[in-house]
């Protein structure tokens, strides 16, 4: 008759271990903008496995936060650079190899560079392996992106952006500090997302206008980066020194390449509705020493 009663036993503490439930309304951009070279595979706590997704990127390449929280780990693990960021609600992403630019306890924001990648991983080329854990589980990050690509192409193919529309940077004058001419319709700060609905930070501010409207550089700097986002649609960077940098998204197409030099009020492209986007609108965005910022501060 023990037998029985000893079952009992053994099965009462496992019913009353709770579930863990998965990351609800976490939503994560890529820390890097490199494609994923080796998925995550869902193979338990024990079991051997990739619990975790590969993007590839290059060794220096600044390494961003996927989501605002607070450092958890800056350290060394079995001598692997590793970052690991808590997100407030029992889940944290995980960087390795990556030299971290930030301590422990500090807080960060979503887009925030928090160090820089290392050398090591996808030898010989370079990549990030990218996590997401509660500290028992693994979960897949590409899963709580909040803008992932999901397009439909016959078997076999890949998924290609719209073609850009290529031209010649011109001059359309200076805008009072701002890129467009436009009215103020989303600050910088925390909202509810028009198309997604989750509650996030918005990482620049929204001027509307019409579509065509010419967008300007406010002030002289270097193109650096011009690509297409499922999110932000076509976007242009521009590096004003100083560690200050600007971006340009939802633009129709691209007009500029990387290492045009613009001056002050040159136009850089026009106002546009791609990515994901409600309406024709410039989203802007700026970074001051690898840290977001309201762009508007920018204006005087």
């Amino acid at each position: 008759m023990r037998t029985p009663v000893l079952a009992i036993v053994l099965l009462v503490p496992l019913l009353l271990v709770p579930r863990v439930a998965a990351a609800d309304g976490l939503a994560l951009a890529p820390p890097v903008e490199g494609a994923s070279v080796r998925a995550f595979e869902d193979v338990g706590r024990y079991e051997k496995g990739h619990r975790g997704v590969d993007l590839s990127a290059d060794v220096g390449v600044r390494v961003r936060a996927a989501a605002e929280g607070r450092v958890h780990f800056a350290g060394s693990v079995a001598g692997v650079p590793t970052l690991s960021i808590d997100h407030g609600n029992g889940w944290r992403t995980t960087y390795q190899p990556v030299l971290a630019s930030v301590s422990r306890g500090e807080a960060v924001e979503q887009g925030q560079v928090v160090g820089s990648l290392g050398a090591g991983h996808c030898v010989p080329r370079a990549c990030l392996h990218w996590g997401l854990t509660d500290g028992t589980r693994y979960a897949d990050p590409m899963a709580y992106l909040t803008t992932p690509e999901i397009r439909l192409v016959p078997h076999g193919t890949e998924p290609v952006p719209p073609p850009p529309v290529l031209g010649a940077a011109t001059a359309a004058g200076p805008v009072g500090g701002l890129p467009v001419r436009g009215r103020h319709t989303s600050p910088f700060g925390m909202r509810r997302h028009p198309v997604t609905g989750v509650w996030k930070l918005h990482d620049g501010t929204d001027l509307a206008a019409a579509c065509g409207t010419p967008v300007v550089a406010p002030s002289p700097g270097t193109v650096t980066r011009a690509y297409f986002h499922a999110a932000y649609g076509w976007r242009v960077f521009v590096d004003h020194g100083g560690g200050l940098v600007t971006a340009y998204n939802h633009l129709p197409g691209l007009e500029v390449r990387p290492g045009v030099v613009l001056r002050a009020g040159q136009r850089l492209g026009v106002v546009g509705n791609t990515g994901l986007s409600t309406g024709c609108h410039l989203h802007w965005m700026a970074w001051q020493a690898g840290r977001l910022i309201d762009p508007l501060t920018l204006v005087t």
